[in-house]
């Protein structure tokens, strides 16, 4: 009987050791930045500018494709992982539909400095950077575009903005659903509770009174494609692409992807 106790508790303390690491550690399981030095050059064609948003505590560095004439611009967003060295890309396709391309990285990420601490930081961060690059399109087509981790920021500023198009590529409900997914043996509940990043885009869509885009990967072994489903339940309106060959990190490689993401940027 005592064995079968101490084995109870011990398996206790074990469950409440790894919730406490998963509470402090959240930054280091959520965010996978590649640093690049303060005095990187990125290679890049003269229709392209490097830029800053200043925000409290940190700078952030931008990517901005401009247009002799542009019909408008695409607010980007990219994953968890990565800079903007490696999510600028596919320039090419922007062009061709005469949509600037607006593209920051988070705190920490790339050349931009400071760290994440919160989602309320990261909420103001990238409201920012919309407010500096926004006035510039008035009366253009606004879209804003969120891949993976920052499909929930981007629904959050859609919610608040109502651009002309929202796509979200590669989104998930919330980040409880989604690390339940991932550690089966934590609670939804819990992880609700325990999560400092809840992410969630089902709200956020919930408040988008313009057109949405939902594009998945039939393939994408870390974000089931059954997010997009329940998401689209949720806004039977919105538009739903799913690439069947595509997985996670290489939908933006294939023709499909590619000319659905065309036809509804230039839709009307």
């Amino acid at each position: 009987m005592a064995f079968v106790v101490w084995s109870a508790a011990g398996a206790l303390a074990l469950y409440l050791a790894i919730v406490a690491l998963m509470w402090w550690a959240q930054e280091r399981l959520l965010f996978h930045p590649t640093v690049l030095p303060p005095d990187h050059r990125f290679n890049l064609p003269p229709d392209v500018q490097e830029g800053w948003v200043d925000v409290p505590g940190a700078r952030l560095n931008t990517l901005h494709l401009r247009l002799p004439h542009p019909d408008g611009v695409v607010f980007f967003l990219h994953g968890n992982a990565g800079s903007l060295d490696t999510w600028f890309v596919n320039t090419d396709d922007y062009r061709r539909v005469n949509l600037d391309l607006y593209i920051i990285d988070y705190r920490g990420y790339g050349k931009s400095t400071g760290r994440i601490q919160g989602q309320g930081q990261l909420d103001a961060d990238v409201r920012a950077a919309w407010e500096q690059v926004a006035p510039h399109y008035a009366g253009l087509r606004k879209v804003i575009y969120g891949r993976s981790l920052g499909t929930a920021l981007a629904a959050r500023l859609a919610a608040r903005e109502q651009p002309d198009l929202t796509v979200l590529v590669s989104p998930y409900l919330d980040m409880a659903t989604l690390a339940h997914e991932q550690y089966p043996w934590a609670p939804t509940a819990v992880l609700r509770g325990l999560l400092r990043y809840p992410l969630q885009t089902d709200q956020a869509l919930a408040a988008i009174r313009t057109p949405v885009m939902l594009v998945h990967g039939g393939r994408d072994a870390l974000i089931p494609a059954t997010h997009t489903q329940r998401l689209h339940a949720l806004a039977p309106t919105s538009q739903v692409l799913i690439v069947p060959e595509a997985g996670h990190g290489d939908i933006h490689e294939f023709p499909a992807y590619l000319e659905g993401l065309a036809r509804a940027l230039v839709a009307r």
